[in-house]
């Protein structure tokens, strides 16, 4: 085929005919600035300190400090991609490969068999049945299905082909068997009891085993129930309990030190409310001061004193450092055109090999000492015991949700106006009392509702605990359900779980039906186990190595521009807002970077909704 002709085919989408002239028209797509990209390609490596910053002046080597001390211990990328254009790439190329009659690879999740296989097999009849399952969403992109990512119900799929479930003929299309989901799961999250709908064999008494020999330690089957043709797990489902597991120094406030610290102070004196924000910041008033004192104080004790004083002003340790960060925090934004500091002349010479050598051993004592601060910090954090009245605070603020709701801002693609973005909390509830592992206190939060959207439920958690530990009002949270248009980031996905659907309407009418009730309860000695094992233990060593939540909550406190200050006393108003068009489907671009910044290798799993948004958690 000649080339001019491959060349229009595959342009063929993208142009726009008017008389002669012939236009390529490119699709819309999400576009950050190079300097964004920039600087997020910067934070893919560890923290650490250069002799050239260390030459910098104060006020720019006091943020480099800062960074060391406060930034994501792991080191990772907080970059985000942006996996909605990725999916719209993806789909648009198989469809050209259709188009062109190219061989398209099987979906991962797919067996293949020769024809002949397929026509030897002999052929039985399939019910349709509920699949009462649990897994741990570790290493598993979602629990939908994906042609290129190792999912749930791809792995799911494949056990019931390789146990002879699934005949032999559908073995490569999920839609031949009926397969619907009762609740999506994002990236890493993890579910105790969870369902799906399709048509299987199930002739064989013991093809539970059979499906679980097949399947990792990771995935169980609990039970399979033969149920009427036309049930659909997901249509007949009233409604969902999730769990999400918490370390309480969530709700410690953000550092003194800290952009979100600074702004907390700076609205409550300005709105003329420091009198409520100290009443609701009262039992962790000193937590900082003491937590220095004696976590911080030592290590500086035997640092030099140029490096001492250098930290001290890092994190505000005496009061005479805190106006000097006022200035900074005021001026750091400017363009460099603006700076007035004198450069040192390019043609200035080093002194001599022993200040090389000088200079080189005080760079190690800095990166040293702000090594053991980090630590310090996370040492004690994991030391915190949350008092009964900041628990209160939280079920205050956990109390907002329940009701009928528009929750448009606590999840993606949808409007105010959109009918779907009102959803139905029957109950948002923590436990009576914290647990305490490896010596992290944790908190269990339990919210049932009728059905959630995309990310609803991580988004709740944070907003939730943005309040708590900010000192803020709770009724914010009331206010988000207002028209305007907010960021809010999402908590991390390793500490959901969907612990069961609820078919209440449906097991009332089985006694009529002859049918079986959905019941995990019958299985609940097995399922405690494997949530023991496979989600709990697996959350807490998670958080253990990669300290997730310190470092989102950390990025929130130092993401130095307005998009989050609606949990200062300044209200919505002192956030940065943005105006969202009629169809929902773009943001403004400065939202998108700070989500992208707080939320890091949260954000991956945003591709495109499926169920039009719906069951994200």
């Amino acid at each position: 085929m000649p080339l001019h002709i491959i060349l229009r085919r595959s342009l063929a989408p993208h142009l726009s005919i008017s008389g002669a002239r012939t236009s390529l028209r490119i699709p819309q797509a999400r576009f950050y600035s190079p300097e964004y990209l920039r600087s997020l390609k910067a934070r893919r490596i560890p923290w650490t300190i250069t002799k050239e910053d260390l030459r910098k002046p104060e006020a720019e080597l006091i943020e480099v400090v800062r960074s060391g001390i406060w930034d994501d211990p792991s080191g990772e990328s907080r970059n985000m991609v942006d996996k909605r254009a990725r999916h719209d790439a993806q789909q648009e190329a198989k469809r050209r490969k259709i188009e062109n009659g190219e061989e398209v690879r099987a979906p991962v999740y797919a067996t293949q068999f020769s024809q002949e296989d397929i026509e030897s097999e002999q052929r039985r009849p399939k019910k349709k049945v509920a699949v009462l399952l649990g897994y741990s969403g570790t290493g598993y992109k979602g629990m939908q299905l994906s042609e290129t990512e190792k999912t749930i119900e791809g792995e799911l799929f494949a056990a019931f082909v390789a146990a002879g479930a699934i005949s032999k003929a559908n073995a490569t299309d999920p839609k031949k068997s009926s397969l619907v989901r009762c609740a999506r799961t994002d990236k890493g999250v993890h579910a105790a009891g969870n369902i799906v709908s399709l048509k299987l064999i199930v002739e064989d008494e013991d093809i539970i085993q059979k499906i679980n020999e097949k399947l990792s330690s990771q995935i169980r089957v609990w039970d399979i129930l033969v149920t009427n043709k036309s049930f659909s797990s997901y249509q007949l489902c009233d409604s969902r309990i999730y769990e999400y597991l918490i370390p309480t120094h969530c709700f410690l406030p953000p550092h003194p030190s800290t952009y979100l610290g600074k702004k907390l102070v700076e609205y409550a004196e300005k709105e003329g409310d420091m009198e409520g924000y100290k009443a609701r910041q009262e039992e962790v008033a000193s937590y900082w001061e003491e937590t220095d004192e004696k976590y911080v104080r030592p290590i500086l004790a035997n640092t030099p004193e140029d490096i001492r004083k250098l930290v001290e002003k890092v994190l505000h340790l005496n009061d005479e450092d805190r106006s000097a960060q006022d200035d900074m925090f005021q001026t750091q934004d400017k363009p460099a055109s603006e700076e007035t500091t004198e450069q040192p002349s390019t043609e200035e010479k080093p002194a001599a090999a022993e200040n090389d050598e000088a200079e080189e051993a005080r760079r190690r004592k800095v990166f040293e000492t702000v090594k053991a601060i980090k630590a310090a910090y996370l040492q004690a954090k994991r030391a915190y015991r949350i008092p009964a009245q900041r628990l209160a605070r939280v079920q205050e603020a956990l109390d907002k949700y329940v009701g009928t709701n528009n929750f448009f801002n606590y999840t993606i693609q949808k409007t105010h106006a959109d009918p779907s973005s009102k959803r139905h909390i029957k109950s948002f509830k923590m436990a009576e009392q914290p647990i305490i592992i490896n010596g992290t206190e944790w908190l269990s939060l339990k919210v049932h509702g009728q059905s959630f959207m995309m990310h609803q439920i991580r988004k709740m958690v944070a907003m939730a605990a943005m309040v708590v530990r900010c000192g803020c009002d709770p009724q914010r949270i009331v206010e988000t359900y207002g028209a305007n248009k907010i960021a809010i980031p999402k908590a991390p996905g390793l500490g959901l779980l969907l612990e069961r659907p609820v078919f209440d309407s449906y097991n009332r009418k089985t006694h009529e039906t002859g049918k079986d009730p959905i019941d995990f309860d019958k299985h609940a000695d097995t399922i405690n186990e494997f949530k023991q094992r496979e989600i709990y233990d697996r959350i807490f060593r998670e958080e253990e190595e990669t300290h997730a939540f310190s470092a989102f909550f950390g990025h929130l406190d130092h993401y130095s521009q307005e998009e989050f200050l609606y949990v200062t006393s300044g209200g919505i108003p002192a956030a940065r807002l943005v105006s969202v068009p009629a169809n929902g489907t773009e943001e403004k671009k400065s939202q998108r970077e700070a989500l992208a910044e707080v939320e890091g290798a949260a954000s991956e799993d945003e591709g495109a909704p499926p169920n039009g948004g719906e069951e994200g958690g």
